[in-house]
């Protein structure tokens, strides 16, 4: 099996238990691809820089109901409204997301999603980071060690290993 560290810059994307996404491209050293995805999200920020606008939801009007009691008298509740939630959106958000793949895609990289390795997969496995990223197989898988580094586990099968 080969094994190799994430980029540092993917490490926030680890910090859950579903699958994690990051840019790779087989072959690079984890310090390029580092440095590259920088000066994209730079690039990005530049050419879409944040624009944060205060929005707020609709009020809600809650209408009056009528009550009786057991004698027949009957009064109404008055309605009343409930002011709608301010929240603050980043305009720009979306559009940087897609100059920051852009900027990537032109360096070679793509996005990929890995989901995260078993534990048998990560006991089985020799915590070894590496400076290259690996090529990715079906299997491949992404291990968080209690050491707070990462590596990429991509099996390479019996026929593969020639």
């Amino acid at each position: 099996m080969k094994t190799t560290a994430i980029p540092a810059v993917a490490l926030l994307a680890l910090a859950g238990c579903t699958d994690v996404t990051f840019y790779h491209k087989p072959g690079v050293a984890v310090g390029r691809a580092q440095t590259d995805t920088t000066d994209c999200e730079v690039e990005a920020l530049q050419k879409a820089p944040v624009a944060n606008q205060i929005r707020q939801e609709p009020p809600i009007y809650y209408p009056g109901r009528t009550v009786c009691d057991p004698s027949g008298n009957c009064w109404t509740t008055p309605g009343y409204w409930v002011e709608g939630g301010i929240y603050t959106v980043d305009v720009n958000r979306e559009l940087r997301a897609r100059v920051m793949d852009m900027c990537m895609a032109g360096k070679g990289y793509a996005p990929v999603t890995l989901p995260r390795c078993s534990p048998n997969v990560a006991a089985s496995v020799p915590k070894r980071p590496t400076t290259t990223l690996p090529q990715l197989t079906p299997q491949s898988c992404v291990i968080r060690h209690d050491d707070g580094s990462w590596q990429i586990v991509s099996p390479v099968t019996a026929s593969s290993q020639g």
